[in-house]
């Protein structure tokens, strides 16, 4: 009986020995298994966190991306980013450039985002719907860049027709005012001839009239023009006429009251008194002693 027992006991101790080895290796493997587990979800917690790091800086970047409500470019910091010209439209042009260029920014950094989440195997709902989000942001965005962009556009055509419009304008009026000016001066124009006697009767200017015998005769203007001989004067703007003689008479049929003629040293001043009736005559005939 001990002789069966021996053999017994040795077979359940090797048994036992064999069974706690394998234990101990299921032990160690199981560990292995729990600390890859553990590194593998730290891995995915740290992933995770990045992943909303990032969406938490792109959200950031498409909110300084200032857009009014109604659809208009807010003034913030894009000055800094772009030297805007002169005009206001090739700013607001500017401005909206710089706004596409934050947006485009924008969207390839949530492709990137996308590309790494599903490399990384990473993928919550609470993540999809930020990314959802952030791409819906981007997108309303992108429809107002596109209405202010179209909107600008359609103020740059009217702008030019109405700068058109203005010179068009602008034309007719300038040529309306010379028209006016030249009416004008054609109105305040007088001719005015100065010569002795025999050069006026001469040139056929003036006539001697009446008297006996050659004497007593009276000088009168003929109404012949001769454009050599006649001097334009603008009356608006001049209402003197200096004639290099003591002595001189108007011939022609200017009203008296109109005028006055001073005598100086070596000269005389004819000054006119009432242009308006002093031009009824558009031409002034002075003879000179």
């Amino acid at each position: 009986m001990r002789k069966l027992l021996l053999p017994i006991l040795t077979v359940l101790v090797l048994a036992l020995a064999g069974g706690g080895a394998w234990l101990y290796m299921q032990l160690e493997r199981s560990q292995g298994d729990v600390a890859t587990l553990q590194n593998e979800e730290n891995q995915t917690r740290t992933r995770y966190s990045h992943a909303i790091d990032e969406i938490a800086a792109i959200q950031d970047s498409l909110s300084a991306i200032m857009l009014g409500g109604d659809g208009q470019l807010l003034d913030s910091d894009l000055t800094s980013e772009q030297k805007l010209s002169e005009t206001r439209g090739d700013a607001t042009l500017a401005r909206i450039s710089v706004v596409k260029a934050g947006i485009d920014r924008a969207k390839t950094r949530i492709l990137e985002l996308d590309r790494q989440l599903a490399k990384s195997g990473v993928r919550a709902a609470g993540l999809e719907r930020m990314v959802a989000s952030l791409k819906k942001n981007v997108s309303e965005k992108e429809t107002q860049v596109t209405a202010l962009t179209q909107a600008v556009a359609q103020l740059e055509t009217r702008v030019t027709g109405l700068v058109a419009e203005v010179e068009t304008n602008h034309g007719v009026i300038e040529a309306r005012d010379q028209a006016l000016e030249a009416r004008r001066s054609e109105l305040g124009t007088v001719f005015y001839a100065i010569g002795n006697k025999k050069r006026l009767t001469d040139s056929g200017v003036a006539i001697a009239k009446g008297g006996v015998l050659g004497l007593g005769r009276t000088l009168e203007a003929t109404g012949r023009i001769d454009s050599d001989l006649f001097t334009p004067l603008d009356t608006d703007h001049q209402t003197e006429i200096r004639i290099p003689s003591a002595r001189a008479q108007v011939v022609s049929d200017q009203p008296a009251a109109s005028y006055e003629l001073q005598v100086l040293p070596g000269e005389t001043v004819l000054r006119i008194l009432d242009p308006a009736q002093f031009r009824t005559v558009k031409h002034v005939v002075i003879v000179t002693t």
